[in-house]
């Protein structure tokens, strides 16, 4: 049985929200830092690697996933991805130590998600011909939403039954949710390459335009990363009670996530370079706040904003390459600009888990992240207003 074609959008989406809604539960990170530093008696420094490492076995997946997705097809791709990081979230789960959490969290868990991200992005690009912003918007959302829906239930699943359990359940729905990935991609007969003539010739890597726009991810990315991997640790530090910073998590998720969708469809509308340029100042806002007003009541809504202009920027990119490389080229371009995303989360993350060991505190981390947005918005403002992608 398969679908018309007329059915095959839909049915990509729906594959990509079921791909991407367990595994953006990665970015819930921030809920596990206590139970995880108490259980096994690690430091704040050493969680922020197992995020870091997992940002970049995150970001190998999606760089294998289009050598991947040309040489196999999608369904069994799908299931043993889903295979590899429902192993990994199992040996996370029956930790004792240090290593299990680097090669279970840190290495199986991100790279079973980063292909599986890759390849149902690709697939959404190969089927969606118009508001491609806007979806591409919606696909990258899935992580954050996936946190917002996954910080409280980890949270009274941790209080209800224990860390170990809990991480057994969330490797039971990863692996479950590819299942359901899988059967929608096989109904609905999508393919990861467009075979005609103009899509199959040679694609022009533009790398003066690549390195402006990985520039520009990379700097957001820094500072949202940060708010999303210590968001719990960030509110507590600032004064904030646990109640109100696992609270404050999920909204701060759910704001991401609406900014990845808005940003796509900002630049269905508007041009690449102002939207970016803006989204760098509205984070940059959020940091000076919580520079100048530090306390747990101002955190939040400075934290969401931090968070909000990586959002922006995150559903910007996505839109962006769909905008300046061909429809063949995106897994590829995609793959390697998230590159940027991997640096991102093994920088201004580690360091201000660094400086939170030593001081107690992120003051100093917040205003490099407020730098880095100052620089990004000159960076951005040099964007293209125009694509000159070629053929579609």
């Amino acid at each position: 049985m398969s679908l018309s074609p007329r059915f095959r959008p839909a049915a990509a989406i729906a594959a990509a929200t079921a791909m991407n809604l367990p595994f953006g539960t990665i970015y819930a990170f921030s809920v596990f830092l206590k139970p995880m530093e108490t259980m096994l008696g690690i430091s704040r420094a050493q969680m922020t690697f197992i995020f870091g490492l997992a940002a970049c076995s995150l970001t190998l997946g999606m760089n294998l996933g289009p050598w991947l997705y040309r040489r196999v097809r999608p369904v069994p791709l799908t299931v043993g991805g889903g295979i590899l990081s429902g192993l990994g979230l199992a040996l996370t789960a029956g930790a004792s130590g240090f290593l299990e959490l680097v090669i279970g969290y840190g290495l199986l868990f991100g790279i079973g998600g980063g292909v599986g991200f890759i390849l149902v992005q690709q697939g959404v690009n190969q089927t969606v011909r118009s508001h491609t912003g806007l979806v591409n918007g919606y696909v990258i959302g899935l992580y954050p939403l996936g946190a917002m829906i996954g910080a409280p239930l980890f949270g009274w699943a941790i209080q209800t039954w224990g860390l170990r359990p809990t991480l057994y359940g969330l490797a039971l729905a990863v692996l479950l949710c590819c299942l359901l990935t899988a059967l929608l991609l096989g109904v609905a007969d999508i393919r990861m390459q467009d075979d005609a003539p103009h899509a199959s010739g040679p694609v022009d890597p533009r790398w003066p335009l690549f390195f402006r726009l990985f520039a520009v991810f990379f700097l957001a990315a820094a500072a949202g990363l940060t708010v999303m991997s210590q968001a719990a640790g960030i509110i507590q530090a600032y004064g904030g009670q646990t109640a109100m910073a696992l609270g404050a998590t999920s909204v701060i998720t759910g704001f991401i996530a609406s900014a990845r969708i808005g940003g796509g469809w900002l630049i269905d509308r508007f041009a690449v370079p102002h939207v970016a340029a803006g989204a760098h100042l509205f984070s940059l806002t959020g940091a000076v706040v919580l520079s100048v007003w530090p306390g747990p009541l101002m955190a939040v809504p400075s934290l969401v904003m931090i968070g909000m202009g990586y959002g922006f920027i995150s559903g910007i990119t996505a839109g962006a390459i769909a905008r300046y490389w061909s429809r063949n080229a995106f897994g590829r371009v995609a793959g390697q600009l998230y590159i940027a995303w991997c640096i991102a989360a093994i920088s201004l993350p580690v360091l201000a888990g660094w400086i939170y060991d030593r001081t107690q505190g992120y003051g100093a981390a917040v205003m490099i992240a407020a730098a880095g947005n100052v620089l990004g918005a000159w960076l951005a403002f040099g964007l293209p207003r125009v694509a000159a992608a070629p053929p579609r």
